[in-house]
């Protein structure tokens, strides 16, 4: 990988650039860049012992600047119990992403991301607070150390019924700040070095940034009919962009 800017190459500048995008869509709807993110870091080619870690940093910088935004709303024993559960899962997988074959794990984001657009009715609501938010931890920690996002996974389970809109997107947001950090700790203790990838991070950091800002500003001037079709069909794009990747190299063409 690139050790400045001045040795980025198309890829490491389209990396920044969809961070820019994904953070504007996701600013917009509230969910789904970090898997769009993901999907194109994995589509990029990049192995999930990086690029689950670099997904990591840059989405938990952007979930860190929503929870100052929406701090007074966020629910801290909610998250507490996220935590919890989220916590042994990631140290348990992350010894053995490496050992998983890459174009397994593209097969498996691509199931992922058809998956959340299926129309599904969600039973998360019935559940109690404590059960919900134990269950969104234990999803997250062990999904989230294989395929990087689980935003549109665990996003049901904090749709509680007594939850005000900015309740729900603020302590989201600080637990699945949460969940990247517990990732990045588990990779840091199998000797993957963040900062090899500093510049990177940087960069998609500033783009992830920015997007957010965007997102919000055009957030009342984006028709939620129009948005919602081309949103998906940039993650149906990445779903079989991954298939076809994994697909050609697992068949040997």
């Amino acid at each position: 990988m690139s050790g400045s800017l001045a040795d980025f190459g198309t890829m490491e500048w389209m990396l920044i650039a969809v961070a820019f995008v994904s953070a504007t869509l996701s600013g917009i709807s509230g969910a789904g860049g970090g898997t769009i993110l993901i999907g194109a870091i994995y589509a990029a080619g990049m192995p999930p012992i990086v690029a689950v870690p670099l997904h990591a940093s840059v989405q938990m910088v952007s979930n860190a600047s929503r929870v100052v935004a929406y701090l007074s709303h966020v629910r801290w024993s909610a998250a507490l119990v996220f935590g919890l559960g989220a916590l042994p899962a990631p140290f348990v997988v992350a010894p053995l992403v490496s050992m998983v074959n890459p174009d397994y794990v593209r097969l498996l984001m691509a199931g992922f991301i058809l998956w959340t657009l299926l129309p599904r009715a969600s039973r998360a609501v019935t559940l109690s607070d404590r059960v919900a938010m134990g269950t969104a931890g234990v999803l997250n920690g062990g999904v989230g150390a294989v395929v990087g996002a689980t935003g549109l996974l665990i996003g049901p389970f904090f749709l509680r019924p007594t939850w005000r809109k900015e309740t729900t997107i603020g302590t989201l947001a600080l637990c699945q700040s949460l969940g990247h950090a517990f990732k990045l700790t588990a990779f840091a203790t199998i000797g993957f070095q963040v900062l090899d990838q500093a510049w990177l991070m940087a960069g998609m950091t500033v783009g992830v940034i920015a997007g957010t800002a965007l997102g919000r500003g055009l957030h009342h001037f984006v028709q939620e009919e129009a948005f919602r079709p081309l949103f998906k069909g940039v993650l149906v794009l990445l779903a079989v962009k991954l298939l076809w990747d994994a697909g050609r190299r697992l068949l040997g063409a």
